[in-house]
């Protein structure tokens, strides 16, 4: 979202040694704000990738306990402050995966934004390897949703958190045949779970191959489900950050295109869809390279 010109912050706990400093010259250098973010603790949680590629799947190895979030307590941070002139407030089903103050302190969070009347969103974000320190998830995730504004997530996420799965399918074997229309039922019963959702949107990933996936989305307003157009990413440079990058193109579509869900879906899928061709976490496209995708050319031709 900085990327696309709007003024963000990130809260979280490093620990105060070059490892957090280089994490923060990090942020600081894609124009994200740095200043509510506190300090304490002795390491910086970090993960492996192994890269899939074809039939072989990619594979995470997460190494995050003892980190300076893992060991973040309730009354650390000052959410009043940190909410000030603020209108919009996002976190994902990572935070309370890692541990039970992570949990804690993101509750903490929803709920004083909920008193302040600040937009809520979160992307469920299912981490199974992450869930292991005894935690209720789906009692734990049931709270924290039930905050929230906008509720993203894909078929797993519903599933795995909620036990709400879409009727009739099987994502493992539909390949690049998924069906918008199967996802309706997930998004009516997200619905009816979570009242205060304005809207609920839905990813639709298609696994021809690690290499090789289909890419599109649906957006549930309580009564109308708008579907975006099917991507074809043949050659995935990086999937990492595919769905942090529709989540920054869907905040940004909602901000910016008020009255057109249409518009907003749009933009969050053909965001994402770029971020897979560029190899890192942050998706490094402008708005009018989102758009220019919007507007059918997928040519990838050279701009001289």
């Amino acid at each position: 979202m900085a990327n696309y010109g709007i003024l963000v912050d990130f809260v979280t706990r490093l620990p105060k040694n070059d490892i957090g400093q280089c994490a923060l010259m990090e942020m600081r250098k894609r124009g994200v704000g740095t200043d509510e973010i506190i300090f304490g603790g002795d390491r910086l949680g970090i993960y492996f990738l192994e890269t899939g590629a074809v039939s072989r799947g990619s594979k995470v190895v997460y190494d995050r306990a003892h980190s300076a979030i893992a060991e973040i307590q309730p009354g650390m941070i000052d959410w009043e402050k940190v909410f000030e002139d603020v209108e919009w407030f996002h976190w994902t089903g990572i935070t309370p995966a890692i541990s039970q103050g992570a949990a804690d302190v993101c509750l903490e969070a929803v709920k004083v934004a909920s008193e302040m009347g600040i937009t809520t969103s979160t992307d469920l974000n299912y981490r199974a390897k992450l869930w292991n320190y005894g935690g209720d998830r789906e009692a734990i995730m049931t709270e924290l949703t039930s905050y929230c504004d906008i509720i993203l997530g894909n078929e797993e996420d519903a599933e795995k958190h909620f036990g709400i799965k879409p009727e009739g399918l099987d994502i493992t074997t539909q390949g690049e045949h998924v069906k918008a229309e199967a996802f309706l039922s997930v998004c009516k019963q997200m619905m009816k779970k979570f009242p205060n959702a304005k809207k609920v949107i839905t990813t639709l990933r298609g696994s021809i191959s690690a290499s090789h996936n289909t890419w599109a989305g649906v957006l549930y307003d309580g009564k109308t489900m708008f579907k975006s157009s099917q991507y074809q990413i043949t050659h995935i440079v990086d999937r990492v950050g595919g769905g942090d990058s529709f989540m920054g193109g869907l905040i940004y579509g909602l901000l910016h295109y008020p009255n057109d869900d249409q518009n907003v879906l749009d933009f969050a899928v053909a965001a994402s869809c770029l971020k897979h061709t560029i190899k890192g976490d942050a998706n490094l496209v402008t708005v009018e390279e989102v758009e220019k995708l919007m507007g059918g050319d997928a040519s990838g031709r050279v701009s001289r």
